[in-house]
């Protein structure tokens, strides 16, 4: 597989991984604020998803979106092993997505002036949505951190918990440095910088601590992954694995 592909399938898969996440929450969110907006960050970041497996599939010539989401295993897909994690309680799934969010709206902001049309116009429509998504996150974190002593313990453990995952974000393999070598993509290590500062600034403004240690979990872009991603996947793809070519 190229790399433009590789790239944009890797894009896709972060997006489909996460918002599958998201939609688990539908029903059973503290609140019905939170319910509705977790559903709907979730539906923006599934949109961003189809848009770049649509785009991948396009490129492959055999496979569409929906090829690509439920006829792949484990190890076809490529996403960061951020995004795979657990939802846990609602700490859990609020800082891994605010670290998701920096991330996203520092990548974004950078793809709009992609070479590739397609990807800069799937950027321009996702960073409008991901900068939304990134205050939801950062305002909730400054609720949680500022909030009971028990509602800070919870999400600064939350927060010692996902770290270790966080370095992936920033890992540049051959694929990702010749897409930016083309001007298409992003050099992951130049993310690295403007996600410190926006993460530094948002943890400190709730009161809370970022980890001493070095982050050092990886191998979600070359498939390999923590063991939360299978049962996930499982679940998901249940009922096209069990009916092939069935229409809904």
């Amino acid at each position: 597989m190229d790399s433009l592909t590789t790239y944009v399938l890797r894009l896709g898969d972060n997006g489909l991984v996460l918002s599958q996440r998201l939609g688990a929450w539908c029903g059973h969110a503290p609140e019905l604020e939170i319910d509705l907006a977790l559903a709907n960050i979730g539906l923006d970041i599934l949109g961003q998803a189809r848009n770049f497996l649509t785009y991948a599939g396009q490129r492959l010539g055999d496979q569409d979106e929906d090829s690509l989401a439920f006829q792949r295993d484990e190890r076809q897909f490529g996403n960061l092993l951020l995004v795979e994690q657990p939802n846990g309680h609602f700490g859990d799934t609020l800082v891994r997505q605010y670290f998701i969010d920096a991330w996203h709206v520092a990548l974004y902001s950078r793809l709009i002036t992609s070479q590739d049309p397609q990807i800069a116009a799937i950027a321009a429509k996702a960073l409008k949505e991901v900068k939304y998504h990134l205050r939801f996150s950062r305002g909730w974190l400054e609720r949680l951190g500022q909030g009971t002593a028990l509602s800070a313990e919870k999400v600064q453990g939350s927060i010692n918990e996902l770290w270790r995952f966080t370095a992936e974000l920033f890992e540049a393999d051959e694929h990702d440095q010749a897409m930016a070598a083309a001007g298409i993509g992003v050099d992951p290590r130049q993310l690295e910088a403007p996600w410190r500062e926006e993460v530094t600034a948002g943890v400190y403004q709730a009161g809370l601590l970022l980890p001493q240690e070095a982050a050092y979990r990886r191998g979600g872009k070359q498939g390999l992954h923590t063991e939360h991603l299978g049962p996930m996947l499982a679940e998901m793809q249940i009922l096209p694995r069990s009916y092939p070519g069935q229409q809904w």
